[in-house]
């Protein structure tokens, strides 16, 4: 069975492009995020062109290892902070390569969502949290406490 979709004109780069809405019948390959495109012109060099992932992975990574070396609240505020990074760089910047794995809206939520979080956990981490919630005692009083 043999199936061709309509094509008209061709677009930019040559191709033919479909002249109907309706998804083909067979789908042969995945459509790119948006923002998915290079960081840095094709000429350069990989890293170059895939900085923004390799600025957050380098900043987590700095983060785990700290962590690694016992300096547990610095280091998970490192990968909080990177993930935050990585929310704000998928926010402004149009073509950040890698970075990009869903929609732009899904990405930054994401991102920000999950570092939030760990910034969070990272300041309420024990002994001598930096941030104090009132009623959590309360509702971990049965669980946690001795008295």
């Amino acid at each position: 069975m043999t199936v061709t979709d309509p094509v008209s004109a061709p677009d930019a780069e040559g191709r033919p492009r479909r002249a109907t809405r309706r998804f083909p019948l067979f789908t042969r390959d995945t459509a790119r995020p948006e923002g998915g495109g290079r960081a840095a012109p094709g000429d350069a060099p990989a890293p170059a062109r895939q900085w923004p992932i390799l600025a957050v992975l380098l900043v987590a990574g700095l983060g785990l290892l700290l962590t690694a070396f016992d300096l547990f609240r610095i280091g998970t505020l490192l990968i909080g902070v990177a993930l935050l990074a990585g929310g704000v760089l998928r926010w402004a910047v149009p073509d950040v390569g890698m970075l990009a794995v869903r929609s732009r809206f899904t990405d930054i939520v994401t991102y920000g969502g999950l570092g939030l979080a760990i910034v969070l956990l990272a300041l309420m981490v024990q002994p001598d949290p930096l941030l104090k919630i009132p009623f959590l005692k309360d509702a971990l009083h049965f669980t946690v406490s001795n008295s």
